[in-house]
């Protein structure tokens, strides 16, 4: 599972935005506003495996040959509509949640029915001298890529500092506030703080002038 550390301006990957700093978010941000108006980025079962290589969920090879084996099939376009209904309603369970409201029991049941269906795996791994575990998971069909998405939710939720989670000030992508001091509105500077300071540059130039 990728990890983020620090505060970075959004990372562009193959048109997909990772600025979340939890994949659960970066999941959220699959549907962005653009030019005023939301875009659906995981229109259909293509975009969805580039997604999944862009978050470093899948390598090349697995979705190539994944797209190979389904994706002119039912399985993946049920994938696709499964992904979004899970994606909306974790948005509006991650606003309740900022607000300091309890998880509703349902989306609790439906994530541990989703782990249960679509479980992460956990193996050792040796790096020089040094021994560590690590998640993955085995897509054998179109649904298992359901897993490391309901995992991440579950994640987000027991472990995340609620109080560090949040929508930016200006747009509808969220984030997890990696920062020392926990001061950050913005998405990311480039896309919506630079916006918010010149527009408050140019009220203060307007205010400036009417007092003179």
């Amino acid at each position: 599972m990728p990890k983020s550390a620090g505060v970075k301006e959004p990372v562009s990957r193959d048109g997909f935005l990772f600025l979340g700093n939890h994949l659960a978010l970066d999941f959220l941000n699959t549907r962005p506003v653009q030019n005023g108006a939301a875009t659906e980025l995981l229109q259909d079962f293509t975009s969805v495996l580039r997604w999944f290589q862009a978050a470093q969920l899948l390598n090349e090879e697995q979705a190539t040959d994944f797209a190979r084996k389904w994706a002119r099939t039912p399985f993946a376009g049920s994938l696709v509509e499964n992904l979004r209904l899970l994606r909306e309603k974790l948005r509006r369970e991650v606003l309740r949640w900022e607000g300091s409201q309890p998880i509703h029991e349902s989306v609790m049941e439906e994530l541990n029915r989703l782990m249960a269906e679509h479980p992460m795996r956990t193996r050792l791994k040796i790096r020089g001298r040094k021994t560590s575990a690590e998640l993955y998971f085995e897509p054998e069909k179109p649904e298992d890529l359901l897993a490391p998405l309901a995992y991440s939710a579950a994640m987000l939720f027991v472990s995340a500092n609620r109080e560090r989670v949040r929508k930016c000030d200006q747009c509808i992508l969220h984030f997890l506030d990696t920062s020392k001091k926990g001061t950050r509105r913005w998405c990311s500077m480039e896309l919506c703080g630079n916006r918010l300071k010149v527009a408050a540059y140019a009220a203060r130039q307007r205010s400036a002038r009417v007092r003179k």
